[in-house]
């Protein structure tokens, strides 16, 4: 992806979270000179990968196929000694079509939340432990309510709803075409994306970049060395 077009993405990303009445945290508004007067005070924010995630899963279509997320909070699986949070919090935007491939968690137990805009679509399938996708029933916790269809379901979540999604369970997600843009919650156990996401296929979790101008904002693997 070319820096230009992270920009912009986070440009408009802005916007639209402040459309829906939210305001991020303070560093992610940071721009590499905020961050060049920063110390250890702030190596939470770079040990667990806390802010701005942007990637095209290395399709190199981010319309088609890709995802915004920031995380607004998170512990850390190898040091929950010092970082001792056993939650995790993200803001997600998914577009109309656009689409997160097919993945499941090793690990992280997590509710997709519809937190406003348009309708999500998700569509699940169960998993054995070698990642091989099953043809089997899928049972889902939605909103309080267990619901069990085939393998492959799709369920619309409307603004408000949410879906509760255990270790092993394959989905892919992306926003209902026709009914906008939609903004995510996430609440999960804590989050290690670096090494906790099996992908049905061969993915780029995070982008190779271009630089074509300067970083409007830091991504959350690309922190500067702080102390």
């Amino acid at each position: 992806m070319k820096r230009s077009e992270i920009n912009t993405i986070m440009e408009e990303a802005t916007e639209f979270i402040h459309e829906h009445g939210f305001v991020l945290p303070p560093f992610g508004y940071w721009t590499p000179v905020d961050w060049a007067s920063k110390g250890t005070e702030c190596i939470e924010i770079v040990d667990n990968m806390l802010g701005w995630d942007i990637t095209d899963f290395g399709f190199g279509d981010f319309e088609a196929v890709g995802l915004l997320l920031f995380t607004l909070r998170n512990g850390n699986i190898d040091n929950s000694s010092k970082y001792p949070k056993a939650y995790a919090e993200k803001l997600l935007i998914s577009k109309e079509g656009q689409v997160t491939p097919f993945h499941f968690h090793w690990s992280k137990m997590e509710d997709i939340i519809n937190r406003g805009g348009g309708n999500l679509v998700i569509e699940c399938w169960n998993s054995d432990p070698d990642g091989v996708r099953l043809d089997t029933d899928v049972q889902l916790h939605v909103d309080g309510t267990v619901i069990t269809g085939k393998a492959g379901m799709r369920l619309t979540l409307h603004p408000g709803e949410s879906i509760t999604l255990l270790p092993y369970q394959y989905h892919a997600f992306w926003g209902e075409k026709g009914s906008g843009t939609v903004l995510i919650g996430e609440v999960s156990s804590v989050n290690d994306d670096r090494v906790d996401n099996r992908f049905l296929e061969k993915t780029g979790r995070f982008p190779e970049i271009i630089e074509d101008e300067t970083p409007l904002h830091y991504l959350c693997n690309e922190y500067p060395k702080l102390g």
